[in-house]
């Protein structure tokens, strides 16, 4: 009832946001797979995966030390973020910035986007209203993103609108976590037990060694919400899609300044993005669209 409430009073359908948020982070996705990263980081001086995707990704906050970004990201250990230590010196977060618009650019045409100029422009109609109107108090993610100057190019563009609210979302999805007493670990194991991030990716991106994974599904198992095998249970299932409606209900209000049926439209506009990057066989592994965070 709460839930239902929450929507109610936003004038929102939970299934229109749901869709959205699903399309959101599939269509801003791509930049975290694509060769064109690597490649514009390598020409920053940056060469190694890790340092570059912090780089990249806390750009907008500027030249902020490595406990900020950790405290921004809240799913990696501090010994995957402190690798991005002295990425500032090598080159400034404007830089970085443009690099990733430069690698965006490169891969949206690489793989033919099929998104016309109309349809460019009536979805930076649908979206720019949200992302204007959008209260970024407690959205640092978010609020960062929204102070970046869009780049010139149309599509480009477009996609860093998607990108702030992609982090807006990532935001809220943190708050929820942190307010269920899951930690920057434990979310991680949650994850890869439902099978919405594969293990070995989170792994070797989030650096979290074996004790500390351990210590997450000991304190899984506790609750309940893992098996001693460290399968998810039934009540794992439902705590978490619990945590993802609850993820929902602080983005109804998000949604309201364009209403449930222009949020479809935007969500039918970007799929393309989407769509052409899982034909280019971008992903090494299966984006289902039933997940929202896991490859933050």
């Amino acid at each position: 009832m709460h839930l239902a409430n929450t929507f109610a009073r936003a004038g929102t359908d939970p299934n229109a946001v749901r869709e959205v948020s699903l399309t959101i982070n599939a269509a801003h996705l791509f930049v975290y797979f694509i060769p064109e990263t690597p490649e514009e980081a390598a020409r920053l001086g940056v060469t190694e995966d890790g340092p570059a995707y912090f780089a990249f990704r806390s750009a907008p906050m500027g030249a902020v030390p490595w406990q900020v970004t950790l405290a921004a990201f809240y799913n990696f250990s501090p010994r995957s973020v402190q690798a991005m230590a002295g990425v500032w010196d090598t080159a400034t977060p404007e830089q970085w910035q443009a690099a990733r618009f430069a690698a965006v650019d490169r891969a949206l045409r690489r793989v033919g986007v099929s998104l016309t100029a109309g349809q460019i422009a009536e979805a930076r109609s649908l979206i720019d209203p949200v992302v204007a109107s959008a209260d970024y108090a407690g959205k640092t993610m978010a609020a960062a993103n929204a102070s970046v100057p869009l780049p010139a190019d149309p599509l480009v563009a477009l996609w860093q609108q998607i990108t702030v609210l992609r982090e807006w979302r990532g935001d809220a999805h943190f708050t929820v976590l942190a307010a269920n007493g899951l930690g920057p670990c434990d979310c991680n194991v949650l994850q890869s037990a439902t099978g919405h991030f594969p293990e070995a990716i989170a792994r070797a991106t989030r650096l979290w060694n074996d004790e500390e994974m351990a210590a997450a599904t000991s304190r899984l198992v506790a609750r309940g919400w893992l098996n001693a095998d460290g399968t998810a249970t039934e009540a794992c299932i439902a705590a978490r899609e619990q945590i993802e409606a609850e993820t929902d209900e602080h983005c109804a209000a998000l949604w309201t300044p364009i209403g449930d049926a222009n949020v479809r439209r935007l969500t039918s506009l970007i799929m393309p993005i989407h769509e052409a990057f899982t034909a280019a066989r971008t992903y090494p592994f299966r984006v289902e669209m039933g997940d929202t965070q896991s490859a933050a």
